[in-house]
């Protein structure tokens, strides 16, 4: 039988209101749990359920796993006894010692431990197999929930637990960020950094301490002082050294945490030690001073240490003010914004690019201190889809002074004033920069372009900063149309065309879509630079809906006239930017020829004409790009006719009826 307690509910907690529900039904803890002890049954989570999918996504057990809640396993099951600490969590057969050496430096930082490990619940009173906790996710706290059926083989936990077999909190808390990244296997190799600002919503920095400042002891010492989260670990320089153990006890590209820092008088001079856990529990330094390690000794067998601010404000260590903190959600999508690093100049200048006004220097300082943090997003969650994590970057340019998106020429002629130390395959980039007061122009990026990811761009400025997305903008700029010749003053080719046009339409002297594709198609088919196979009907038939005054679905020879006009301009706009004379143009080009005739578009409206006009090469023909522009400026004509202006912006408001009637025509 399940293990069921009883009783009256405890009091309630609710949820932070900066805690958002995660669970499907759209219920908080609070209300499952209830829900559940009212009915007398345990919580079974429908989201996350009690089978393989939730283990594994790839790999095949090679155990027969069986689902069993604490109760089932132990007879007095605790959540937390005696205080959740460093010493209680013992490593499974899962791969997630970055993990773990992330918990157990999470457990010296009460604060933090309370707002991951909610204080709200366990088997006494009110339990009902439900248990919560919350992660810090790209800029927002998520409430995770789940049941606590755990997977064990013969009576014992197979992945993270307790060292004292009754106490459940770390093995519970596993469960819920494998939930938050779709399975257990998904956890599998990490960084210690990931999982520290999932815990805090903290700042990353690493040092490599071969090539740490002087002060790396005084950094480390303010860090653990402050309550950051510390981690540490022995590079390996090919598969067959992971897990391979020094002479000296220790085990490389093995995740460690660092949970103390000190000074100790030894033969009459100071000697700096260091604490460093194993999140095993196991295999020990065997060094001089035991468990403890000269600092010097600690410099000489580790590569990387991983600091995770716990608050903007400490970031500096004289700081006595938060720092100002704003984020930018965004996206690289193939073909519109996905231009990769400055090595690929012709599709660099795409990517998404951020305005940033540094307009206070710092206390006593001639530069303005800030940190930039680019994280990509969901990238562990995707690994069942075959992602992996995309390497990334930013760089930062002196801004020109224009509140427009920065063209490719300029980043020709342009050299960068600062960048992230590297371009890497982690979840975060980050770095610390100082420059003089200005505008500045940041553009995060994949290292290749065409690479799909959404990012969160978090921007930390000791003093106040400005930031502006320079790709959310719309603006349209339509010439007014031009009007009919007079037929005694028509140029030769349009007198041509007036030929044509009488031979095709008849004696009503107007032409219908199939019409209209004839005589286009001649006149176009004359232009010996214009590579294309034909226009379409659709794009005759989007061409009438554009020009057709009258309404009667056909055109007249003085709309086509203007049309005609039109034309020749949007032809030699295409023949402009088909730099290769393919008879294509790439969608990344699209941005400048859209813009050079009159549509300045957010970067979201660019990804959605990509999407449909571009093939999968990312190419448009003649046809795509003249169908574009003219469904483009028979919405902005539509939309210039119906708005009204309202505090500075202009709206439009249709009734159901006039808004089919719209789509339909456009």
């Amino acid at each position: 039988m399940p293990y069921l307690y009883r009783a009256p509910g405890p009091q309630k907690h609710p949820v932070p209101k900066d805690a958002r529900i995660t669970h499907s039904s759209g219920q908080s803890f609070e209300q499952l749990r209830q829900e559940c002890v009212q009915k007398g049954v345990l919580f079974e989570d429908a989201d996350f359920p009690a089978n393989s999918s939730s283990l594994f996504y790839r790999e095949r057990p090679q155990i027969p796993f069986v689902w069993k809640r604490p109760g089932e396993i132990v007879k007095n099951p605790e959540f937390i006894l005696g205080g959740a600490t460093r010493t209680d969590i013992c490593q499974g057969e899962l791969g997630d010692c970055w993990l773990l050496a992330a918990i157990a430096s999470l457990t010296l930082n009460d604060n933090a431990l309370a707002r991951v490990v909610p204080q709200d619940q366990g088997f006494g009173p009110g339990y009902a197999g439900i248990f919560h906790f919350q992660f810090w996710q790209h800029s927002e706290w998520l409430d995770v929930v789940i049941d606590d059926r755990l997977p064990t083989f013969r009576d014992r936990l197979i992945f993270l637990h307790s060292a004292d077999h009754s106490e459940f909190w770390s093995a519970l808390l596993e469960k819920a960020y494998a939930k938050l990244n779709g399975s257990y296997e998904a956890l599998k190799g990490g960084s210690t950094l990931e999982a520290m600002e999932d815990f805090t919503g903290g700042v990353a920095e690493t040092f490599a301490t071969k090539e740490a400042p002087e002060n790396f002891y005084e950094i480390l010492e303010k860090a653990l002082k402050r309550g950051s989260l510390v981690g540490c670990s022995i590079d390996i320089r090919n598969a067959t050294e992971s897990e391979a153990r020094t002479p000296f006890g220790l085990i490389k590209g093995h995740a460690y945490s660092v949970t103390g820092i000190d000074q100790v008088n030894f033969q009459g001079q100071k000697t700096e030690l260091i604490r460093v856990r194993n999140p095993w529990g196991q295999v020990e330094w065997k060094g001089s001073w035991s468990d403890r390690m000269a600092f010097r000794d600690f410099k000489a067998h580790f590569d990387k240490v991983e600091i995770c601010n716990l608050t903007p404000d400490a970031l500096e260590e004289d700081a006595l003010h938060k720092w100002e903190v704003t984020v930018h959600q965004g996206s690289w999508v193939r073909g519109s914004t996905a231009g990769g690093c400055r090595n690929f100049l012709d599709t660099f200048w795409t990517n998404p690019q951020i305005k940033l006004s540094l307009t206070e220097k710092d206390e006593g300082q001639e530069d303005c201190t800030f940190l930039v943090a680019l994280m990509q997003k969901d990238r562990r969650k995707l690994k069942r889809f075959g992602a992996d994590m995309l390497t990334i970057g930013y760089t930062i340019y002196q801004s020109p002074g224009k509140d427009e998106h920065l063209n490719k020429n300029f980043f020709r002629y342009n050299a960068s004033q600062a960048r992230s130390k590297t371009f890497i395959n982690l979840r975060e980039v980050s770095d610390r920069f100082k420059l003089p007061p200005g505008e500045y122009i940041l553009i995060p990026s994949t290292f290749e372009p065409h690479q799909e990811a959404d990012f969160c761009l978090r921007i930390f400025s000791e003093k106040k900063a400005i930031t502006q997305d320079m790709d959310g903008d719309v603006n349209i700029e339509l010439p007014e149309p031009p009007k009919p010749t007079p037929p005694g003053q028509e140029t030769e080719e349009e007198l041509q065309f007036r030929a044509l046009f009488e031979q095709v339409a008849g004696e009503d002297m107007e032409v219908t879509a199939e019409e209209l594709e004839y005589v286009l198609n001649a006149g176009l088919q004359k232009k010996k630079d214009l590579q294309f196979k034909k226009l379409s009907l659709i794009s005759c038939k989007n061409i009438i809906s554009l020009m057709d005054t009258s309404g009667n679905g056909k055109l007249e020879f003085g709309e086509f006239t203007v049309f005609w006009d039109k034309l020749k301009k949007w032809t030699n706009l295409f023949l402009q930017f088909d730099t290769d004379k393919s008879g294509t143009m790439s969608s990344y080009e699209l941005r400048s020829a859209l813009k050079a005739a009159g549509f300045q578009l957010s970067h979201h409206l660019l990804q959605l004409i990509v999407l449909r006009y571009a093939d999968e090469g990312l190419q448009l023909g003649f046809d795509d790009f003249l169908n574009c522009l003219v469904r483009l400026e028979n919405a902005s004509r539509v939309f210039q006719a119906l708005s009204t202006k309202d505090k500075d912006k202009e709206f439009i408001h249709l009734n159901i009826n006039e808004f089919i009637n719209l789509t339909m025509n456009i």
